[in-house]
């Protein structure tokens, strides 16, 4: 992506590009609050997004990456990396971080985020528009540390990573007017509702914004199973299977939650969790519920 200089005689032209209402209010209002600073889009999805990109070629964009019509590396292929302006990426998750490394984002908003937070990305999006930008910011080194900052891992000067592995394995959530970093793996269970989830965390739970099918194709299948339109399960969680109507059963998990367990995933659940042996298990749930 090319960036246009500016001089500091005339305001940064951002757009905002968000589907979530709230976050994208929130953006605003941070924006309208520094100086120097003009609005000159808000979007509700990423085709909204590339028409007033196009339309209105703003300095900057903060871009949602999870939007339901385009998401944010859509947008950048759909308006050509060549004519993108500089992006800064805002997201709940952080599995997406070495891609926004590839496309060359200025930085990497992980919701939720601080107000000071916002503001450090403003400054590092100002320094990079203006024309002696490359000496203090000399490009990939900088998304380097950013990574490396929002992460909060790998060494200085390298991005963060998670191993081999290209499902996220971190989730930033908010509570009691803080923000908390979730491990995965520390995970019982997942319950979609809509376009929000339900984040089961032992005897806590914690609300972020996704759906069913995006949360599935985040989540390690080695790790993470669906089994009802509204549930998905960490497998290590799961204690026992019993019979129920129609075809269905019911999952239990270690912590005494019972969920129900959808005769359509229940033949993928019973493979991945018992292999060669899920054939048996299969039979005896049927007669039992006969």
């Amino acid at each position: 992506m090319t960036s246009p200089r500016i001089t500091s005689d005339r305001p940064v032209t951002v757009l905002v590009a968000d589907d979530e209402p709230l976050a994208r209010r929130r953006i605003l209002r941070l924006l309208r609050a520094e100086p120097g600073v003009e609005v000159v889009a808000e979007c509700k999805g990423g085709r909204s997004a590339v028409e007033q990109i196009r339309a209105r070629n703003p300095d900057l964009v903060f871009l949602d990456i999870q939007m339901p019509d385009l998401d944010g590396f859509g947008v950048i292929a759909e308006v050509g990396p060549e004519q993108m302006p500089s992006v800064v990426f805002v997201t709940a998750f952080d599995q997406y971080a070495l891609r926004a490394f590839e496309v060359h984002a200025l930085d990497y908003l992980l919701k939720p985020f601080e107000a000071d937070r916002f503001h450090n990305a403003l400054v590092r999006a100002r320094a990079n528009l203006s024309p002696r930008s490359e000496a203090a910011y000399p490009g990939e080194d900088r998304l380097r540390r950013l990574l490396a900052e929002v992460l909060g891992g790998g060494r200085e000067g390298e991005p963060a990573t998670k191993g081999s592995s290209q499902f996220f394995e971190r989730v930033a959530v908010k509570t009691d007017g803080a923000t908390r970093i979730l491990q995965i793996a520390d995970v019982d269970w997942f319950e979609t509702d809509g376009n929000y989830v339900r984040v089961h965390v032992g005897k806590s739970t914690y609300l972020i914004r996704s759906t069913a099918n995006r949360l599935q194709e985040e989540l390690d299948p080695r790790r993470f199973a669906r089994i009802h339109r509204r549930f998905l399960v960490n497998i290590d969680r799961v204690v026992g299977l019993e019979p129920w109507f129609g075809g269905d059963a019911i999952v239990l998990l270690r912590d005494g939650s019972k969920l129900r367990l959808s005769r359509n995933f229940r033949e993928a659940f019973l493979a991945l969790m018992l292999g060669d042996h899920s054939e048996a298990v299969e039979r005896t749930v049927s007669d039992e519920v006969e």
